[in-house]
């Protein structure tokens, strides 16, 4: 069963960062190229609902290389497989009770490769990306600018990606397209020594086949004068989704203390009505001349429904079809468009063992809660997150 959707509400919380989302090539600000140090790393991720529902085991793997004092190379590659059972969509029987499950199995293969050249006050990045699942594959490009001003004080951030998806449905073998588009314009200030701060904006664009093709709705429908059914439908959305994003990054360095303090702030709007507000914080501390590192860290999440969220379509005029319909109406009883929060916290300790060789090793708790008093308490969950890697430079 097709994974990709489900799983981009639960990357956006991991510790483990990938080149590329669920949602489309990540636009990464491209790190100086002349940073004269090779480096690989692994890191494995195991992802464990409660309840058994799912579990997602990824690897994941980086390597970088200088190709000349100007130029850098950086390889990602990414293999998860994920099980277990989520909510189909259909609603509980009894306020807060157990919501149907269907079983999910499904494996993904990643890689990205990025090349970026420093020019004098100028560092561009170009990328491509691939993704590929049973019923999706998704191919990506992105290009960033980096241009520094105000002898180094200040830093500029231009990007662009695209992504060209196909998803495979069960009610056609055709597979359907979906493409996106995002820009970024962002700005780093050094402020002082100590102390920086950074804000970005970012406009995407979707459009295609935005549906899951997996969740569906139900609807008492009447087959006989007064005998009335619970039937499922597939869930429509809208065939474009526009969306905004701002976000502000607070660091600030304690060298006397060995510490630094972390804060982030985004806000998101989109075309199906959603707001949402994350903010996390962290704290990096070290320990004997940095061989230890310890960094505990918060998130908290909290997002409005999409304008076409429902529990079911009982008492509603909406008559449901086969097929999504992009003129409407739209609806979906996937719970990750209620409204809800989610809220993590974790620690992570890393050791460098000696020069050119270190090992972390991260675990968060994840919880999510919904808000709206309709959707079952039973239909969020909760998760544990254990992450270990390692890591080798020269």
């Amino acid at each position: 069963m097709g994974i990709r959707s489900y799983l981009a509400t639960y990357r956006r919380s991991s510790p483990l960062k990938s080149v590329w989302l669920a949602g489309g090539l990540v636009l990464l600000s491209p790190e100086r190229a002349a940073r004269a140090e090779d480096a690989l790393r692994y890191k494995f991720q195991a992802w464990q609902e409660d309840a058994g529902r799912v579990e997602v085991l990824a690897h994941y793997a980086l390597a970088e290389k200088d190709l000349s004092p100007n130029m850098r190379l950086r390889f990602t590659g990414l293999l998860d497989a994920i099980t277990g059972a989520t909510p189909t969509g259909e609603p509980a029987e009894t306020r807060d009770g157990p919501v149907p499950l269907t079983e999910i199995k499904d494996d993904r293969r990643a890689g990205s490769l990025d090349l970026t050249h420093q020019f004098s006050r100028l560092g561009i990045t170009a990328g491509y990306a691939r993704s590929t699942e049973s019923d999706y594959v998704s191919d990506g490009v992105s290009a960033t600018a980096l241009v520094d001003f105000n002898q180094k004080q200040t830093l500029l951030r231009v990007g662009v990606s695209g992504t060209w998806d196909e998803v495979k449905v069960f009610y056609t073998d055709a597979w359907q397209d979906k493409m996106s588009v995002d820009v970024i314009l962002g700005v780093t200030q050094v402020i002082n020594a100590t102390t920086t701060l950074t804000a970005n904006l970012t406009y995407g664009q979707a459009e295609g086949y935005l549906n899951d093709p997996y969740k569906i709705i139900r609807k008492d429908t009447e087959i006989l004068p007064g005998l009335f059914l619970p039937l499922t439908f597939a869930e429509n959305r809208p065939d474009e989704r526009r969306k905004w994003i701002g976000y502000l990054a607070f660091n600030h360095a304690w060298p006397e203390q060995h510490g630094a303090f972390e804060a982030t702030y985004r806000f998101y709007h989109d075309g199906y009505g959603i707001d949402s507000h994350t903010m996390t914080a962290g704290w990096r501390q070290t320990f004997q001349d940095g061989r230890w590192t310890l960094n505990p860290h918060v998130r908290a999440y909290r997002q409005s429904a999409a304008d076409f969220y429902r529990v079911t379509l009982d008492g509603t005029d909406i008559t449901p079809t086969v097929q999504p319909q992009p003129a409407g109406p739209f609806y979906s009883a996937d719970y990750r468009l209620a409204e809800l929060d989610t809220f993590s916290a974790g620690v992570t300790l890393t050791w460098k063992i000696r020069d050119g060789l270190a090992v972390d090793a991260t675990y968060d708790r994840y919880v999510m809660h919904g808000r709206d008093g309709v959707t079952s308490a039973q239909a969020f969950p909760d998760a544990d997150v254990f992450t270990v890697g390692v890591k080798v430079w020269r």
